[in-house]
């Protein structure tokens, strides 16, 4: 006696309402949501690869600006040079034929050939960040250097100009020239030369602080960003 045989089962198909719906369809869920929204793809497949773009004008323009920059306060250096020859109180010589001295033994007009170019140079320094930062905001560290390098060759040219200008450094032939008992103008010197570096520093000094009060900010990070896999469990 054998079994009846049954024909197998044909396999299950869903029907029209219970099918997968169509992926092109708005009711279509990818499995990784997060990942298709992933904002790696889209830059993907927006520009053909992942890159960061580049914040501000290059390293190439940065640095051309700051050799104009430089220049352009090397070459200020010489109205400094003319301002200190024309500001700068005399230093009154006398001669008795033998030796050459200070007419005003207590006077401080040499003090203040030193605070004269001091405070110009101070003045050169304030003028030159402020037109630096007007015209360039961002700041970096070309501008920097140009504001240091600027200043110490604006100051430099400044000083010898101003030797050039001023009385001749012959004292001995000016003093002969002059006559005995004659007062004479000393040549212009720099007692201390720090001075040179006060364009520097004060070019420096300014513009730091208007960067850090007007300078432009950096975005403040969000609290949350969603991570390619979607937002973490609650």
């Amino acid at each position: 006696m054998t079994a009846p045989f049954t024909p197998p089962q044909p396999p299950h198909r869903p029907s029209a309402d219970q099918q997968a719906p169509d992926q092109q369809s708005p009711e279509y869920q990818s499995p990784h949501p997060a990942w298709q929204a992933s904002p790696y793809a889209a830059a993907a497949g927006a520009g053909g690869s992942v890159g960061y773009q580049e914040d501000g004008p290059g390293m190439k323009t940065e640095v051309r600006e700051a050799a104009v920059i430089a220049f352009a306060m090397a070459v200020g250096g010489v109205l400094l040079g003319v301002l200190w020859w024309w500001l700068a109180p005399e230093v009154p010589l006398v001669s008795d034929s033998s030796a050459v001295y200070l007419k005003d033994t207590e006077g401080e007009q040499a003090i203040g050939v030193d605070g004269t170019f001091t405070l110009l140079a101070l003045g050169f320094g304030l003028v030159s960040a402020l037109v630096v930062f007007v015209l360039r905001r961002r700041g970096g560290i070309p501008i920097v250097v140009a504001l240091t390098v600027g200043g110490v060759l604006g100051s430099l040219l400044a000083w010898r100009l101003g030797i050039w200008l001023g009385p001749t450094q012959d004292v001995a032939a000016h003093a002969r020239e002059v006559g005995r008992g004659v007062t004479f103008s000393a040549p212009l010197e720099l007692g201390a030369k720090g001075t040179l570096l006060a364009w520097s520093l004060g070019a420096l000094v300014v513009h730091l602080g208007l960067t850090a009060l007007f300078g432009p900010r950096d975005p403040e990070p969000e609290a949350y960003q969603e991570g390619p896999y979607g937002a973490p469990p609650a």
